[in-house]
């Protein structure tokens, strides 16, 4: 029987599963809509779709690196309560997700889910999921995702507990004072690595905050913009990581912490993902 897209349609609202599992069950059902709904809530598919609207706001931040190469992955892996962020088959799901993005490189979340969860399953990472929601009873998501290659860099991580994590790039160096930079981004949360890198956007609303502030002071319009821009130099001080007090030292600016080490040290970028 031919599967038509409104026949999928159906079975997609009827139950709010994918597309794909969607197609999947009604042509092993012979086009049967019943018969596929039954089949799905047994899989654990329905199940799972009825439990996606559900807050997953808890879960683990996972960081992991491929030995090999130096890629390094960092991923959110959500759970409704913390109580299943601790429960080993939920971490084990994340240790399996965060390996599949390191072996495969996927471009997105999209692409990661439908991605076999290891290799030589006949399992996707989506499939996966669905089983595990099934069997915790609580929705699980896959967020977010942030995949960093080893391009001759010096790759340093921090994890704070399980709920936030960092990957640093440096040229130079060694591992120990990644790490110190990796634990400077994880606890002041810069924006950007340097002024000349905070993107156009967010300096355009950070003015525009400013220049609301200074109105709301009741001073005058022709000093609002002087005002405003000095209030955007502070922002660079708090803001953007070379610029940040040290958190180790804070007579020192991390730009004059890593001249202390090599005035040719760098840091190319950082990657920040903290839980929620």
């Amino acid at each position: 029987m031919q599967i038509t897209s409104a026949m999928v349609k159906e079975l997609r609202e009827r139950t709010g599963a994918g597309m794909m599992d969607c197609k999947n069950a009604l042509q092993e059902a012979g086009g049967d809509i019943e018969t596929a709904i039954e089949a799905m809530r047994k899989s654990g598919v329905a199940k799972a779709a009825k439990k996606a609207g559900r807050i997953a706001a808890e879960g683990n931040i996972i960081i992991d690196q491929n030995p090999a190469t130096g890629d390094t992955v960092i991923l959110e892996v959500n759970s409704e309560t913390d109580f299943v962020a601790k429960d080993r088959n939920f971490r084990s799901f994340g240790d399996d997700v965060a390996a599949c993005i390191l072996a495969n490189h996927p471009a997105d979340i999209e692409k990661l889910m439908v991605l076999p969860i290891r290799q030589g399953s006949d399992q996707t990472v989506e499939e996966t999921r669905q089983q595990l929601v099934a069997k915790i009873g609580e929705n699980i998501s896959v967020r977010r995702f942030a995949l960093v290659q080893n391009k001759e860099t010096r790759l340093g991580t921090y994890s704070h507990g399980t709920r936030i994590g960092v990957i640093v790039s440096m040229l130079g160096g060694d591992d120990a004072l990644a790490k110190d930079i990796a634990m400077q981004v994880a606890a002041m949360a810069p924006v950007a690595v340097d002024k000349s890198d905070v993107d156009s956007t967010t300096l355009e609303r950070e003015l525009e905050i400013a220049r609301e502030q200074v109105r709301a002071e009741g001073k005058p319009e022709e000093m609002v913009e002087k005002i405003a821009q000095g209030k955007i130099a502070k922002f660079y001080k708090e803001s953007t990581l070379l610029n940040q007090e040290f958190i180790k030292d804070s007579k020192k600016t991390i730009r004059q912490y890593l001249e202390g080490f090599d005035k040719e040290l760098t840091v190319t970028g950082f990657k920040r993902i903290i839980l929620g």
